[in-house]
């Protein structure tokens, strides 16, 4: 039998680590469970991961590239801008970020955060990607105001997800990409049936929850 490679072995631990806290429900478990889970020595998960918060962050890095991936083939197989924007929402809410491990990981990401300035790193990253994404073709059918939109639509999709996190009924995200979409068709017309709307200037961060919200 082959000797597994670096890469494999870390790829077995990565997904070893988002299986242990899907099924304790918490970042509460230990390198040796996560070891024990991959079928490695403890020795050799330190000997790769320098730490458990080393694992959790490599774990999320996972789960935030197959999202990214799956936004990108989703956006490539589309055009115009409200089948682009589908696109967006059917991807944050697909099969494959809609699986009760990768929920569970999510949710305890966003803990992990509070207190890992890595870790908020990588949701920054993640939240300026989906602004970004929305605001493009937004643009297309609200103008100046698609970064306003696409705050309150992106925060809508983190929203929806944490909601359908704690539903343990919810099988597919399919519900979730139909409000998103709703919610988009509401904004575009509320703002072509006010067209006198002010504009703020400022481009307000998807991150921060106490922005101004545009009059």
């Amino acid at each position: 039998m082959s000797r597994k490679s670096e890469h494999e072995r870390r790829s077995e631990l990565i997904a070893a680590t988002i299986r242990e806290i899907a099924a304790n429900g918490s970042l509460n478990v230990t390198t040796s469970q996560i070891a024990k889970s991959a079928g490695v020595s403890s020795g050799l998960a330190f000997h790769y991961f320098k730490d458990k918060d080393s694992l959790f962050l490599a774990a999320m890095r996972e789960i935030l590239s197959n999202y990214g991936r799956d936004v990108r083939l989703a956006l490539a197989k589309s055009s115009g801008s409200r089948n682009r924007l589908e696109a967006i929402a059917n991807a944050s809410f697909d099969h494959s970020s809609f699986r009760r491990g990768s929920i569970s990981a999510w949710l305890n990401f966003y803990t992990l955060a509070l207190k890992s300035p890595q870790a908020k790193r990588l949701l920054y990253i993640y939240q300026r990607r989906l602004h970004s994404n929305l605001v493009y073709d937004l643009r297309t059918l609200v103008g100046e105001r698609a970064p306003d939109v696409a705050r309150r639509i992106s925060g809508l999709i983190d929203g929806l997800y944490l909601r359908y996190a704690l539903d343990d009924t919810s099988t597919e995200g399919l519900e979730g990409a139909q409000h998103i979409m709703r919610a988009i068709e509401a904004e575009c017309t509320e703002i072509h049936e006010n067209d006198d709307i002010s504009i703020d200037e400022a481009c307000p961060s998807p991150m921060d929850p106490i922005a101004k919200p545009q009059e």
